[in-house]
């Protein structure tokens, strides 16, 4: 359960100007905790100014209040004496934000990744969360949590929980799900629109990445590769992979799932889960990522076939299989 450890209200109280600020391509937590915090701050100092930093807003998230407020490239001509960074595991993955977050003379890290190693004054690293918003919830008083702060806040619950299906959902999850219900957010919009409805784009390239997947270690690891000319032939990018590795996670018989999937030319950014046994936080940071226990990811450059075989080489011990050479 997280603990109200962060008192945001104070810690901003004397800024003149906050950005706010999550991780490079972000995801439905990332934003919603980003938006959420935004509101919250809006609520508390309307007179401040508070900008939110992110480098794009995928389609499935606009519906969430604010979301054009975002900025996505950097100004040298601001300056902040404030940022808050979340759902952060790495601050390098601050991406083009970073600049603002080094030179800001208070800096405030709110994550839920356990690869997360970041130290300073204001850090609230809390594992056991299902998400940062989920964090950030709880460090909102009821007086102050309005139906915008929750829209954001429950939106980025439900994509790092699956729609409360993961491990990762606790009852303090749900109990914490049911206070932002409570505010009156429409949860059938905020689930179908942003995390079952797909394009016809993403449904075909979720069709051929599923296509093209082949099973390693007796069928207990599933991995897919989806080259660059493949995206480029259906005019899909990254943002069209949005929900491929959780399909790929729900193949009867596996442990754990792989999707590598090329950004440019042999640089690949590659995706993983698991269930029970492996925990892929391990597996990301050996290999220069993070993430959690049974959700995490890392970025590698090169031939794909060698990254499948160093995923598979750490993979292997922790499955007690014979590897397949």
């Amino acid at each position: 359960m997280s603990q109200k450890k962060l008192d945001l209200r104070e810690i901003c109280r004397d800024s003149r100007a906050i950005a706010i600020g999550g991780h490079i391509r972000p995801d439905g937590d990332c934003v919603g905790s980003c938006l959420g915090v935004m509101h919250y701050l809006h609520r508390l100092y309307p007179d401040k100014t508070v900008d939110v930093y992110l480098e794009f807003v995928p389609d499935s998230l606009r519906l969430l209040p604010g979301w054009e407020k975002i900025r996505t490239a950097y100004d040298p001509s601001r300056t902040y004496d404030t940022y808050i960074a979340l759902d952060n595991g790495d601050i390098d993955r601050l991406g083009f934000s970073k600049p603002y977050f080094d030179a800001a003379e208070t800096k405030v890290v709110i994550d839920h990744h356990i690869s997360n190693t970041y130290r300073g004054k204001h850090v609230l690293i809390v594992p056991q969360a299902s998400a940062a918003s989920e964090i950030v919830a709880d460090l909102i008083d009821d007086e102050d949590l309005t139906l915008e702060i929750a829209q954001c806040l429950y939106l980025g619950i439900v994509h790092d929980t699956g729609v409360f299906k993961h491990n990762n959902t606790t009852p303090h999850t749900m109990c914490v799900a049911g206070r932002l219900i409570g505010c009156g957010i429409d949860t059938e919009q905020i689930i179908n629109e942003s995390f079952y409805e797909k394009t016809y784009i993403q449904n075909q390239i979720l069709g051929r990445t599923l296509l093209e997947s082949f099973l390693v270690f007796d069928g207990k690891m599933v991995v897919s590769v989806i080259k660059n000319q493949v995206l480029t032939f259906y005019g899909a990018t990254s943002q069209d992979i949005d929900g491929v590795i959780d399909q790929l996670n729900v193949t009867h018989g596996i442990e754990v799932a792989a999707l590598i999937y090329e950004i440019e030319p042999e640089e690949y950014k590659i995706s993983l889960r698991s269930h029970h046994i492996v925990d892929v936080s391990k597996v990301a940071k050996s290999l220069g990522g993070g993430g959690h226990v049974h959700a995490a990811g890392f970025s590698a450059t090169g031939n794909w076939h060698d990254i499948v075989n160093n995923i598979m080489e750490l993979v292997e011990p922790e499955l007690g299989v014979a590897s397949e050479e």
